[in-house]
């Protein structure tokens, strides 16, 4: 290959010094077609390209790989690898070549294929606790033996690069709360402002330019965090590009291959430490000499103080059937019977539904993410058997209810008795008042004495009580004496004497 000095030496030689083409060939040992051929081009370079790029390493690997490819272009799109995936596969297997090897090969193949794409962005900076960027993506994992589709909400920080990671059954407006309170609590701390796509849960209308309308209840829960929320412009990804790429990241580290956990709570607690871990493990991309977390470490003190939860709920009045029955997102769920004819205010949470009425809590369920579920409280259905203790045997809500220690022991001991029923009604009823561990003492003082009613366990319940003080009268203000009494001992004596005959 001919270098520029070469060249320069040609053009000058023959249109400076005027010496003929075979002179220079002579000259400096090359063919006269090369020297021609540099003349006549006007060239003051040359650049060679093979026709033919040999690849030694890849040659016998290179329809293994071509099958690897193909294979994961087929699989959806979330799941695929990446290529050090596919590097670190065909190194199992035995290639000796290197990772550039690979990625040639690949980007060839785009190429040729014309499946390759560029994009140009502006890089952005950010300062300490100024913002963070959220995001959901869409992960299939497989929990207590079924695949199951979870909504993963990824919270970054865009100083720090600080990265969280929660999954979630659904998108709803509860989840959004508590990704954002869990998220605070790790940071111990929140930002100036966040980052968001106009998903529905946040912003209801969308206006030119950067003008939203957000959610009542959303721009609470940033209210409460000192957050200002700033919406992306639709379909404008490369506006929150931080924590897109961090959706690319946690797919290909964290849910590849397919997770498996018992529940979400131990998936919840080991991405977690996935984290931790990578941020541990990883450069900060502008710092390269700094690890992601010492970064994070060093943001901290900017960000605005953690104080407290925010009450993140979703809130929704429904009515209460006569079997103390609320429907809510396809379920049933008990509430105390007393609420029955009044409608309740249902709080969707998390992970939990809270029913309220009149401002008191009239029930309180562990959130189910199934249909045509019906969960009951037996305790909320207590005071109907007041009135119809003949439910107690086949009531649905007392199927397989199990009651504690000695009062367990009781009910086993009235089934055999006529009237078993009624008397367990009223020792439960007593329950409501004296409260479960008080009845469950009397129950055992009855057991521990050889007897078994409702009569001896309500006694026992009642000597338990403390005794009742009497009412404290208010004495009338004409009553009240005007003269205290001084107390006198010698009028003792003078009596003694009066009766003794004593003048």
């Amino acid at each position: 290959m001919l270098v520029v000095e070469t060249i320069a030496r040609i053009r000058r030689a023959h249109l400076v010094d005027g010496k003929s083409i075979k002179a220079i060939a002579r000259e400096l040992g090359l063919a006269r077609n090369t020297v021609r051929k540099i003349l006549r081009s006007e060239a003051t370079s040359v650049a060679y390209q093979r026709e033919t790029q040999p690849r030694p390493q890849m040659e016998a690997w290179a329809e293994k790989l071509e099958q690897r490819l193909a294979a994961n272009e087929k699989l959806p799109r979330r799941e695929r690898l990446n290529l050090i995936r596919i590097f670190d596969g065909l190194q199992k297997e035995g290639f000796a070549g290197g990772y550039d090897a690979v990625r040639r090969y690949a980007r060839a193949r785009e190429r040729k294929r014309g499946t390759g794409s560029s994009d140009a962005y502006v890089p952005l900076s950010f300062a300490p606790g100024e913002a963070y960027q959220f995001d959901w993506s869409h992960e299939v994992v497989v929990l207590a033996g079924a695949t199951t589709t979870v909504k993963v909400a990824h919270v970054r920080l865009c100083h720090s690069r600080m990265l969280f990671v929660r999954a979630y059954p659904r998108e709803t407006q509860e989840m959004v709360f508590d990704a954002h309170e869990k998220a605070f609590a790790f940071f111990r701390g929140t930002c100036q402002r966040g980052i968001y796509d106009n998903m529905r849960t946040a912003v209801d209308a969308v206006f030119v330019g950067q003008e939203r309308a957000f959610n009542r209840r959303f721009l609470q829960m940033c209210s409460h965090y000192l957050v200002e929320p700033t919406a992306c412009t639709p379909a404008s990804g490369w506006e929150k590009g931080q924590v897109e790429n961090q959706v690319k990241v946690a797919r290909e580290q964290f849910f590849k291959p397919r997770l498996r956990f018992a529940n979400l709570a131990e998936m919840n607690a080991w991405l977690l430490e996935q984290c931790v871990a990578y941020a541990r493990r990883h450069p900060h991309p502008e710092c390269s000499d700094s690890m992601v977390w010492d970064m994070f470490e060093a943001e901290r003190p900017h960000l605005v103080r953690y104080v407290a939860p925010f009450d993140g709920f979703h809130s929704k009045t429904a009515s209460v059937s006569k079997t103390c029955l609320v429907q809510f997102d396809r379920n049933k769920y008990s509430v105390m019977s007393q609420a029955v004819g009044r409608p309740v205010e249902v709080h969707a949470y998390a992970d939990r539904i809270v029913f309220r009425q009149d401002g008191l809590v009239v029930a309180e369920h562990k959130r189910s993410f199934g249909r045509e579920q019906t969960l009951y409280d037996p305790w909320h259905y207590v005071p109907v058997l007041t009135r119809k203790p003949g439910a107690m045997r086949n009531g649905a809500p007392f199927k397989g209810w199990i009651l504690p220690g000695a009062l367990g022991r009781v009910r086993q001991k009235l089934r055999s008795a006529a009237d078993g029923d009624r008397q367990m009604v009223k020792i439960l009823s007593a329950v409501l008042t004296d409260g479960l561990e008080a009845v469950e003492v009397a129950c055992a003082e009855a057991l521990s004495a050889g007897l078994c009613s409702s009569d001896v366990v309500l006694n026992a319940l009642s000597r338990q009580r403390p005794p009742k003080q009497p009412p404290t009268i208010a004495v009338p203000a004409a009553l009240v004496l005007q003269h205290v009494p001084v107390a006198d001992c010698a009028r003792y004596d003078n009596l003694r004497s009066l009766t003794n005959g004593t003048p």
